[in-house]
């Protein structure tokens, strides 16, 4: 099978030393984590764990398997890029001598859609929210300015295109006990 990405998310109760064990059974299989987001969910007292890896669908299944039967892991699912809507938000931080020197950061910033969050004296803080190649492109961009001081991109941060599965596993849990 061909390696691509995929998103797993994973439901689960906020205990301590979660995150540690659920890294670990990536860390078993030899899988990168591309980016991990963890937060709440949209029902209360669960979080959620986005994590994008790159692999083959046979180990991916294996993997969310392995992760279902962790404790305190309530649910988890993959999913390729086309069952998702997913951003990423960016800041660049600029000198404020490269930004000053012309209007070429400002068109920059224009062209890609991104932001002024702050203007100090001594830099600006630049937001771009879009998919990773989109806060890429405006980093290059930025960099060939020579005026890039610092950089930070979180993690893929994805909503699920058909209905949260979640919600239909949790019912037939529900209706099996009851």
């Amino acid at each position: 099978m061909e390696n691509q990405e995929y998103t797993i998310t994973i439901f689960t109760e906020n205990k301590v030393g979660i995150l540690s064990r659920v890294v670990s059974v990536f860390t078993r299989r030899h899988i990168n984590i591309e980016s991990i987001v963890a937060s709440e969910s949209s029902i209360k007292g669960l979080f959620k764990y986005t994590i994008v890896v790159i692999s083959d669908e046979v180990l991916v299944r294996k993997l969310v398997a392995q992760i279902d039967k962790q404790v305190d892991i309530v649910k988890s699912f993959h999913y390729t890029n086309d069952e998702i809507v997913q951003q990423e938000i960016a800041l660049y931080k600029v000198s404020s001598d490269v930004f000053m020197g012309g209007d070429k950061i400002e068109r920059l910033i224009r062209t890609h859609n991104a932001r002024i969050l702050s203007i100090e004296k001594e830099y600006i803080v630049i937001e771009k929210t879009g998919l990773k190649e989109e806060t890429e492109a405006l980093l290059d961009d930025l960099t060939a300015t020579g005026g890039v001081l610092e950089f930070v991109r979180s993690g893929r941060v994805a909503i699920i295109k058909p209905m949260e599965r979640l919600n239909t596993y949790l019912k037939s849990m529900k209706a099996f006990y009851s």
